[in-house]
This record gives C-alpha cells, structure tokens and sequence, in this order.
C-alpha cells in the first residue's frame, strides 16, 4: 500500500496543502465508493476516483464525465490518492501541486464488471453519475495514462443533447406595446451590442455569430465564463459589448469585431469586451426553446452567471414607459419588448420580440378634449395633454391617436363625468381652444412621441394608455 501512495506524498509537502496526508496506509473496503471532484486547478478538469484494494485509482477528465454514448472524453490516469480523498473539497494554495479550488461534484457507490490495466468497465449509482462507463487504455507516444472515457448505456430518458448551434430568434421593428398589455410584455435594454451565441460543455466555451461562424478567439476574455459554469452543458444568448465611460462604444466594438485571433489578445485591455446575456437555450439537457421567456429567465438567473466580462442584465415585466425612458437618460438606442410568454424561435422573426429604437414617452394630465366627428361621433377627436406647473396645468399638445376602440368608449365616459367650465391649462392655443372642453385634471396617461417643437409641444404624441396608479401632481416634465 505505502508504494501505492507514494506517488501521492512525494508530490505533496506537508503543511503546505491542506489536502489529506495520512501517516498510514487505509484499509480495504468493499471496492465500491466513488468521487468526481471538480478541479478549478491551471486547467479546468474533473478527478474520477475509484475505490480499489484500500486506495483511490483516478482519472484526470479534462472536460467531465460524458452524458451521452455520442461523446467520448479523455482522460488522464494519475497518482492513486488515499480513501481519505473521498470527501476532501478545499483550496490548495498556488504554486503546490494541483493549485487550486476543488470541489465535489458527486460521490456514491459503484459496481465493478471489469478492472484491470487495460480496461476499466463500472456503473455509477450517484446523483448526478449514473450509468454505465468505460475506462479504456490507449498508449499514446509511449505512456500508457492515456485513456478514453466512454458512457455504454443509453443517455438518460427525455435528456436532450446540447446543440451544435442554434439561429437567433430575431426582433421586428415596433412601438411600444400600450399600458394595458404591459403586464404581459418583459423588457430588456437594448445595448446596441453584436449578437453572439455562447455554447458551453465540459467547463469550455464556443462562441458563434448570428451567422454561426466560431468567434471564440476573438474574445478570449469570455474563457473563464466556462470554468465558472463548470460542468454546466448550456446554450446562451446574449450580445458583446465594449463600453466607454460607463456607456456602448461602436468605435470599441468595432475594432474588436475587425480583430483577428493574433491581434484580440492585444486589444482586451484597451478595448475590453463584455459579453450580456439575455436567454437560455439549453440546460443541462433539458431543450428551453420551447419555455415562456419570464421562465428561461428564472432558470437563466439561477445559474448565478456573473464575472469580470460576463453578467446577466435585469429585464423589467411590464413598465415599459419607465424602462424606456431609462435608455433614452443612459444613453441607450433603445429597448427590445418580449412577450412574456413567448417560446424561442430559432432563426424567425415574430411579433413577439419588438426591437424599439430611441422612443421618447411623457406621462401627460389629461385637461379636455376636442370632440369627435364621423366614426367618432360622442367621443373625442384628441386630448389636450399637460404637465402640472406652478402657474397651473401647462399645455404639451393634443394626442388623437393610439385609441382601440373599447378604450376610446371608456375613456370618453371618464372625461365626459369630469367634465367643467373653465380651462385648467395656464394658456392654451387659440386653435386648440376654440371647441374644446375642459374637465378636471385628474387623469394621467402616457403618450410615445417623436421629439419636442420650438413651442415646447410634443410632436406626433401617440396614446399608449391610462396611468391608473400615477396622481397628477407626480407628473413632472421628463
């Protein structure tokens, strides 16, 4: 036994690993326990231990333990480690042997149908390992802890494997959705960044483009966005960005898009990329095309993914007056709106992914109305909008469109019962004023408009809908 071990010692110093360093030899056992430790060492790789006559025979995997009889993995026979390696997690320090986090990924039990030199044949009972696997020798350049890994039974009944490759579902021009179906729309920011897929297996990455060429090597700073995912098999969407001065830089990105393989390495550091993720394709086996988007979130912000290059950004249900006007103050092109509920389409374009360029929206008080004539008749033709000031509500414009019909019946109804004689605008354009009538300024509602005229008005405002839960004395002029 003291020769089986004594690899293992003279590779360690005592006192200087926290890792086990028994002064006797362990006891046989029943040959049946396991670990797979994951091994955040120089290089990503998991340790596969077999308990055999009183020690631990291990592998080195560098990519872990294939899921799918599709796969093979190789895998590096080393030092045999004592029983007491079972459950050891910790760091060693840098510059020992195997420097590094290590972590247990599973352990459990074993059965054994073949082990010898040649040819390891076992079936894991753990939680996450389980099935039938064989170690096999293949000398190489004439050592002999060359091996192959291979699973022989079946994947997993309803695992999905992780694909190649995936299209992008893809945006359409659009406005933003009214206030009353804002509760079914999410909304993220749009930051102007180059879309790019990230494919993640056995701790490493593969970028693509939206055309599905490898662009890994352009951004070797997303590497250890893999390692920290680890054994994780995902498929993501998301955008690269580089910023400067806290905002999206096109001049950054594009040298960063124009790089080749040679000269990325020399611009991560004057122009630093940063990858947003926005979706989750796949998880661990499980195909997510098919989930509402509120739900790919959650599980996309379960897996924790945040790093010096890497993070998640929030989304927003519903509010995407708010969220817009957010973009426009950081200097942002503008918002992308999701149906909360959509699937993921890979490759098509619906209408359930809005791409909304630079909107401006204005919370308004709602002072009176001109009324309406021919398919309007009873109702109103537009609203005169305000914000409140000092001297009284302030006149921004009329707004007559972006009504449904049900809205305008409603609405009408509501402003007909607030209803009163005198203007409550500071002033009012003659021509607006010649055949309006006034109600209490007591309504809010939002409005999306093309940008402000020399007389302070809104240009081409468009309804978006009521504000029920805003009093008009917190509207204020964005």
């Amino acid at each position: 036994m003291a020769e089986k071990l004594g690899e293992y010692r003279r590779k360690r110093r005592p006192g200087r690993t926290p890792e086990p360093l028994p002064d006797r030899d362990g006891k046989t056992g029943a040959d049946d326990l396991f670990v797979i430790q994951e091994h955040h060492a120089s290089s990503l790789h998991w340790d596969i231990r077999l308990e055999r006559d009183g020690v631990l025979v291990s592998w080195a995997v560098p990519k872990g333990l294939p899921m799918s009889p599709d796969q093979e993995r190789l895998a590096v026979h080393t030092e045999d480690h004592p029983m007491e390696y079972l459950t050891f997690e910790g760091e060693i320090p840098a510059g020992e042997y195997g420097g590094g986090t290590m972590t247990i990924w599973d352990t459990g039990r074993y059965e054994t149908l073949h082990f010898n030199d040649h040819k390891v044949e076992v079936v894991f009972h753990g939680t996450r390992a389980r099935g039938k696997y064989l170690f096999l020798n293949v000398k190489k350049d004439g050592r002999d802890n060359g091996w192959l890994l291979k699973r022989l039974d079946p994947a997993d009944p309803g695992r999905k494997e992780l694909p190649s490759f995936l299209a992008p579902m893809l945006t359409k021009p659009g406005r933003l959705p009214s206030t009353g179906e804002d509760p079914e729309w999410a909304y993220e920011f749009d930051w102007s960044g180059r879309r790019t897929l990230i494919r993640v297996s056995g701790g490493r990455i593969t970028a693509y483009d939206d055309s599905g060429d490898d662009v890994t090597g352009l951004y070797p700073e997303l590497r250890g966005l893999g390692e920290q995912l680890g054994a994780t098999e995902v498929f993501l969407d998301g955008e690269i960005v580089v910023f400067d001065g806290g905002k999206p830089s096109a001049e950054g990105l594009g040298h960063r898009a124009r790089a080749t393989k040679n000269s990325a390495k020399r611009l991560t550091s004057r122009y630093p990329a940063f990858y947003l993720v926005n979706d989750l394709l796949h998880l661990d086996g499980r195909a997510c095309v098919g989930t509402p988007y509120v739900e790919r979130r959650e599980l996309l912000d379960e897996l924790g993914i945040a790093g010096p290059h890497w993070q998640v950004p929030r989304y927003y249900l519903g509010d995407g007056g708010a969220v817009a006007r957010a973009a426009r103050e950081h200097g942002l092109a503008g918002v992308v709106a999701k149906r909360a509920d959509s699937a993921y389409h890979p490759g098509k374009r619906t209408g359930e992914w809005l791409s909304i360029t630079g909107p401006l929206v204005q919370q308004v008080v709602l002072g009176g109305w001109r009324p309406g004539g021919g398919s309007r008749a009873g109702t109103f033709g537009s609203l005169l909008l305000g914000v409140p000031h000092e001297d009284g509500l302030r006149y921004i414009g009329n707004c007559g469109v972006g009504f449904a019909s049900d809205e305008l019946e409603d609405l009408s109804k509501q402003l007909f019962r607030l209803e009163r004689k005198t203007s409550p605008f500071h002033s009012v354009p003659d021509k607006q004023a010649r055949d309006a009538r006034w109600s209490r300024p007591t309504i809010v509602g939002e409005v999306v408009f093309g940008g402000w005229t020399d007389a302070g008005c809104l240009r081409n405002p468009r309804w978006r809908g009521l504000l029920p839960d805003v009093a008009a004395d917190e509207v204020e002029l964005d």
